[in-house]
């Protein structure tokens, strides 16, 4: 018997989406599914029963997972299984955890895991946002303290008109590309990859989203109160007042002094002096004190938790009473600044961006065609000619780590940064190198990815790419309080990353931003707020830019003499085959003779990347020679092969031959051959007939000296 199911459809951007329950994985703790078109996912949540011991975090964990069954195709690989998640995926999972984490109470310690799979794909829907509101229909059903709901869209411009979650087509078309996830009356998350947008361009379309949003939000609570669900009361079980006040006695003097000296060592120091008072002052308790008991219980270090809660009372209390951060900048201003380029001999570019005590190392490398990155993904796009990552090791903030692959975190970055700067590439058409980056972060403290997108873009412009512009992108920050007007910060540092509310991300150029990410860790953020935010991002970036300018200020004349130079032309489609050969017979000979990487296309261009000019042309000639095709009037080389009577026999290219008969060897009259010209002899021809069976006829005598110059 087929089990009841409810079920609930929201317009959105002039499609319905569909959300239902009831039927599939009913030992989830609840499971929904989301469909858009043909576009359609599965969304289950489980929830731990009890708190996990031991953590000072909230364990949140989100898996997006796609299958390729999804788009009808078998995945490639030995297997034939799909792999570990792709960059994509790792992003979607990021988008979907990044509003959701900011809306659950302080102390909340239970497991929870919301898997998000995409069994079906029209490659028109796209599924992250239907991933994101079914992420929230879950966490609705399934009675968690979830402070939701949330509601996602996607925003584009197409026509001039702005267009609620459009389609790849559509969004490839738009200068605007912008994801908005927020509650019911504010924004949590934006990410975005623009085309040299304006500032006003960016609120427009968070407004129009918001109206979205709060149609979705609206249809989970009615949703969910359809469905009967109980939502759980969560109070925090763990009375840490007596903690506070021991912290406040004993520490609050030496703290506020450490953050009133702008040293960073001067500061470490105090706070460690502090943190050692505070710990003898509790250890000094009687073993059966409740601070001892709940600590023990719970496996949570309390002490450093609120000690922590400390720092950051004080910390705040500065930016919004002084108007004083904790390296006394004001709010507005952005760390000192030093930049360079060409550091790496070998490198096709490079460059080194700081500021402050955030310092990246990026380095361009230029390839053909033929390096591009393959995606074996169920998105419309196939191949990527840009490429940027980023690499994160544990000495960039003086820590013993090993050094593995990249994390959901370094993906996360890598892509912002080359979001941020593609917009600035020139085309395929233009450039057609493989370009990837590197960003190496040497010291780390507030905002590396920003550093990335400058430090790339420098790399980028050392490296000769003729890119539109220089990009650059600051990091936002955000302290507020209750009743109190926020304070938005300019360039902020790790310490105000990590105690702050915000963590808002703008690259551009001078004229309009390239992609933005923005994270709450406060429960939204106003309109005005964010127009504020966005107004003094765009003061910080253009500092940043003059600063960077100071070093570079255009693309090299030329790349790298140590870069591949790249060749083009273009063959006959019908000749692709034979350049090819039987089992890629011949264009293996030709690699093998010239060095060269070789690419052909199936509109016949072909793109010859090599090292040095004589192996490209070496490349270039042997394919010249395979598509040769007479035509009579042309003047060209070839090698005499054989001597009769009547004539000699000129090879043009291989398996081609023409005669020269012997009347128009000279311009005078002989004889005989002999003496005129040998087997083996190179000589310059012209076509002079072709007859019905393709028999060439050849002459040297009717070639002038000015057709023998200009024959190559």
């Amino acid at each position: 018997m087929i089990p009841e199911s409810k079920k609930i459809e929201i317009p959105v951007g002039g499609k319905i989406i569909t959300v239902e329950t009831g039927k599939y994985a009913q030992s989830a703790a609840s499971s929904v599914t989301v469909r858009c078109g043909d576009t359609m996912l599965f969304v289950h949540c489980c929830v731990s029963p009890e708190p996990r011991v031991g953590i000072d975090f909230f364990p949140l964990l989100i898996d997006y997972e796609e299958r390729m069954s999804a788009i009808g195709r078998i995945p490639g690989g030995y297997n034939r299984s799909e792999g570990k998640a792709s960059d994509k995926a790792i992003l979607i999972s990021r988008l979907i955890d990044r509003p959701i984490r900011p809306l659950f109470p302080k102390g909340y310690r239970n497991d929870i895991q919301i898997v998000a799979q995409l069994f079906s794909y029209d490659q028109q829907n796209q599924p992250d946002t239907l991933a994101m509101l079914g992420a929230s229909f879950a966490l609705m059903l399934s009675g968690v303290p979830f402070e939701g709901p949330i509601g996602a869209v996607r925003v584009s411009k197409v026509n001039g008109q702005l267009v609620a979650n459009p389609t790849h087509q559509e969004a490839d078309k738009s200068d605007l590309d912008i994801v908005i996830a927020g509650t019911h009356d504010s924004v949590i998350m934006v990410e975005a990859g623009c085309k040299f947008v304006t500032e006003d361009d960016i609120m427009e379309a968070v407004e129009f989203a918001q109206e979205e949003i709060r149609k979705q939000c609206e249809a989970q609570i009615q949703f969910a109160q359809e469905c009967g669900v109980q939502k759980q009361e969560f109070v925090n079980p763990y009375d840490t007042t007596e903690l506070k006040q021991i912290i406040d006695e004993t520490a609050h003097d030496i703290i506020f002094d450490a953050y009133h000296n702008f040293d960073r060592k001067y500061r470490q120091d105090k706070l460690d002096e502090a943190k050692k008072l505070v710990k003898e002052k509790i250890e000094a308790l009687p073993e059966d004190h409740y601070i001892h008991q709940i600590m023990e219980e719970t496996g949570i270090d309390f002490v450093a938790e609120e000690f922590k809660a400390a720092e950051k009372k004080i910390m705040r209390a500065m930016i919004l009473d002084e108007g004083v951060r904790a390296d006394g900048r004001k709010p507005n201003e952005v760390r000192p600044i030093w930049c360079e380029v060409g550091v790496i001999p070998r490198a096709h570019g490079s460059a080194v961006f700081t500021r402050g005590q955030t310092q990246i190392l990026s380095v361009a490398t230029l390839a053909g065609p033929g390096m591009a990155q393959e995606l074996d993904g169920v998105d419309p796009e196939i191949k990527k000619t840009y490429m940027h990552k980023y690499i994160f090791p544990g000495f960039s903030v003086g820590e013993v780590k090993p050094l593995r692959g990249p994390g959901r975190r370094e993906v996360g970055h890598g892509n912002l940064a080359e979001r941020a700067n593609i917009p600035a590439l020139p085309s395929q058409e233009e450039f057609g190198y493989t370009i990837r980056v590197t960003s190496d972060v040497l010291e780390s403290n507030g905002s590396t990815s920003m550093g990335s997108t400058c430090g790339s873009s420098m790399a980028l412009m050392n490296a000769g790419v003729p890119v539109k512009c220089m990009i650059g992108g600051v990091a936002m920050g955000m302290i507020t309080e209750p009743d109190r007007e926020p304070v938005v910060l300019t360039d902020i540092q790790g310490i105000e990353d990590f105690l702050g509310d915000m963590d808002f991300k703008v690259t551009g150029s001078d004229d309009g931003i390239t992609a933005l990410q923005m994270d709450m860790k406060a429960k939204g953020i106003s309109n005005d707020t964010l127009r504020r935010a966005l107004a003094q991002a765009k003061e910080g970036r253009l500092h940043i830019l003059s600063k960077m300018r100071e070093v570079i200020t255009e693309p090299a004349k030329d790349i790298s003499p140590y870069a591949p130079r790249i060749y083009t032309m273009t063959i006959p489609t019908e000749d692709i085959g034979a350049v090819i050969g039987p089992g890629g017979k011949n264009i293996r000979g030709i690699i093998e003779a010239s060095g060269a990487e070789i690419d052909i296309e199936d509109d016949g261009k072909v793109t010859i990347t090599s090292n040095d000019k004589e192996g490209a042309d070496i490349a270039i000639n042997m394919i010249n020679q395979i598509t040769f095709k007479p035509v009579e009037g042309m003047v060209c080389k070839g090698k005499v092969v054989k001597i009769v009577q009547f004539g000699a026999f000129v090879e043009l290219a291989p398996g081609k031959d023409g005669m020269v008969h012997i009347s128009q060897v000279c311009k005078e009259r002989i004889d005989t051959i002999e003496g005129k010209l040998n087997v083996g002899d190179v000589v310059t021809v012209k076509i002079i007939k072709i007859d019905d069976r393709g028999k060439v006829s050849l002459t040297i005598k009717g070639v002038t000296e000015e057709e023998a110059q200009n024959c190559k």
